[in-house]
């Protein structure tokens, strides 16, 4: 059966949409990013502990004494693990993509109850929406929308759509027909019937698909974090791409607290908002009353409870407006950027790793406000060919991202080598005994299980092992390259080699495994991987023309092995999200080289002349 070209039409579908509908893509991303900057700011403003006494209050109110005291001590918990601004972050990304749902969801629901064929026309679609893996969602996303919140509340949206609609359309149609032939008897609009009965009546199955929506936009923060959407969905992704089971916990379980909070906070308000939820809370009031004063599940007043959300939102904004920053000294000759703003994206690479947390040191010594995100290879060159991504420092060429560079160089600038030649491998442990080159790898697959251990499936060093390497030796059909992460790799090597099992992975020189652990670099006789790469620095187009001295500072930078694997084994040892600190203190043992790879123009103070 011939080939069907589907995945052609796709692309050459995206490539339309793109050439034709720019300025809308640009619009709606403008208008998304603007919500979600503009929640967070209202969000992030306060005190944590005085913002989390505001959400108690509302828990308080919607559900008891009880609810109140557990929501502060969650959001407490939050801000004492340090990952209040991510959890504001990852709250005001789920508001947003809730908001923008239910404007489409509900009315298309409405309309999907009140039309059979609405309905049926509408049921696969939701069908494959919701059944569609939610990642696949991102790779449009990017490509229309860029990197950063935005793919991925546009993700989130589609893939929490189809619950909306449906218990919509679910909660009108399960009305009592009988409810509403009486309504329409008594002569009232259609337009009344759905506003007085219908809607009154379905509100706690609409209600439930609001739930619905939330906690599915919760579950999506991780695949949004991909993209460099930010928020505990970025730190479960660090934790995921460096293997740090404390990180992943602390963000997970931030997510597990947001998720309980505004669960049980959207059923309370389902009870709330519905006559029959209404009557059901009075009827309970009434029996609670019977049996006792029950101080925990003391719900005060709407209106007690608004006083104090009133007077706590006033403190924490007092407190905020008149609490400020410290600006940088304008008049100081090594501030720079005098504030300017800088993004850094970068791959999860060791090298990667502490080049671009040494040059956020340097450039925030230099007065720049440095924002750097940790993506995925194909989202960072994508965000840099759209310019939203400024500079990184990791790019391997001419080899290892020879795809990448091939389809966006154009679009970009290439800063030069900042170290080189590096070099591609496969690599055994030394008590492999017998396998030193590649070719001694043929006819062993039982002894490694048929396995390569891989690192990421978007490196090109992947793409060359599997279409190259193992092709030139013979090796195609007895082993399998396993896709994983860099530190997925390292986690796999670490357990085999303290257990003295056989294993073959990728790695690549300079690499601080080799310092470590005592390995073989199997040799390459027929050259299968070609020659050594360069880790070149890239930037935007027109970076170096909008930031002369950074542009400058990029060009000119080197560094010795020496040096680098120096500053990555001071990252290693200070631990994960200490990698700043780590390199300030390795600037501190490296006297001068702060002002050699970032320097200033020295200027002399002349004493005034008397009057």
């Amino acid at each position: 059966m011939p080939r069907i070209p589907m995945g052609e039409w796709v692309n050459d579908a995206v490539d339309w949409l793109q050439t034709h509908f720019s300025p809308v893509f640009d619009a709606a991303s403008t208008v998304i990013s603007g919500m979600q900057d503009g929640i967070y700011t209202v969000l992030a403003a306060p005190e944590p502990l005085l913002l989390a006494g505001i959400l108690a209050v509302i828990a308080c109110w919607l559900r008891g004494l009880t609810a109140g005291a557990l929501a502060f001590a969650g959001f407490a918990l939050i801000d004492s693990i340090e990952m209040w601004d991510d959890a504001m972050s990852t709250l005001s990304l789920v508001l947003v993509a809730t908001i923008i749902t239910l404007v489409i969801a509900v009315p298309l629901g409405i309309w999907s109850a009140r039309s059979k064929t609405v309905s049926a026309a509408t049921r696969p679609v939701m069908d494959f929406m919701q059944t569609m893996p939610a990642m696949v969602y991102l790779i449009p996303g990017v490509l229309f929308f860029g990197v950063g919140a935005v793919p991925g509340i546009i993700a989130t949206i589609i893939f929490a759509l189809p619950p909306g609609v449906r218990m919509t359309e679910l909660g009108i149609r399960q009305v009592d027909g009988d409810l509403v032939e009486a309504a329409q008897a008594f002569g009232t609009s259609p337009r009344n019937t759905l506003l007085r009965v219908q809607l009154p009546l379905a509100l706690p199955t609409i209600m439930a698909g609001i739930n619905q929506v939330i906690m599915l936009g919760l579950s999506m923060v991780v695949i949004a974090g991909m993209v460099g959407a930010g928020g505990l969905g970025g730190a479960v992704y660090r934790a995921l791409g460096n293997i740090d089971v404390g990180l992943g916990f602390e963000a997970g379980l931030s997510i597990v607290i947001l998720a309980m909070y505004l669960d049980r906070m959207t059923g309370a308000l389902g009870h709330q908002v519905s006559p029959l939820g209404r009557r059901a809370l009075a009827k309970a009031k009434a029996m609670s009353k019977s049996g006792g004063v029950q101080v925990w599940n003391y719900r005060p007043q709407p209106a007690v409870a608004i006083a104090g959300v009133v007077v706590l939102a006033l403190v924490a904004g007092g407190l905020s407006m008149f609490g400020g920053t410290k600006a940088a000294n304008a008049d100081d000759p090594g501030n720079v950027g005098k504030g300017k703003k800088i993004s850094v994206g970068y791959i999860p690479w060791d090298e990667g790793i502490a080049s671009t947390f040494l040059w956020k040191e340097l450039l925030e010594r230099r007065g720049y406000e440095v924002d750097a995100k940790q993506y995925e290879a194909g989202s960072l060159y994508t965000g840099q060919s759209t310019g939203q991504i400024d500079i990184q420092t990791d790019a391997w060429l001419p080899v290892t991202h020879e795809k990448y560079w091939a389809k966006y160089q154009d679009k970009l600038e290439d800063m030069g080598s900042w170290y080189g030649p590096t070099s591609l491998e496969l690599s055994v442990p030394s008590y492999m005994k017998g396998i030193d080159s590649l070719e001694d790898l043929k006819g062993k697959p039982d002894t490694f299980k048929g396995r390569v251990i891989g690192i990421e499936p978007s490196a090109g060093m992947m793409g060359l092992l599997k279409d190259k390497v193992l092709k030139d030796y013979g090796l195609e059909g007895e082993y399998k390259v396993v896709d994983g992460s860099t530190p997925g790799m390292l986690a796999e090597l670490k357990r085999a080699y303290a257990k003295k099992e056989p294993i073959v992975t990728t790695l690549w020189s300079p690499h601080w495994a080799y310092s470590t652990y005592d390995l073989k670099k199997l040799k390459d006789p027929r050259g299968a991987w070609g020659k050594g790469d360069g880790v070149h620095t890239l930037t935007r187009k027109g970076f170096s023309d909008e930031n002369p001295a950074v542009g400058k500072w990029l060009k000119d930078f080197r560094m010795t092995e020496a040096q680098l694997t120096g500053l990555e084994a001071k990252i290693q040892a200070g631990g994960k999200g200490k990698e700043q600190d780590a390199v300030r203190a390795w600037l501190g043992e490296n006297p001068g080289l702060a002002d050699q790879w970032a320097p200033v123009a020295k200027t002399s103070k002349v004493a005034p002349a008397a009057g």
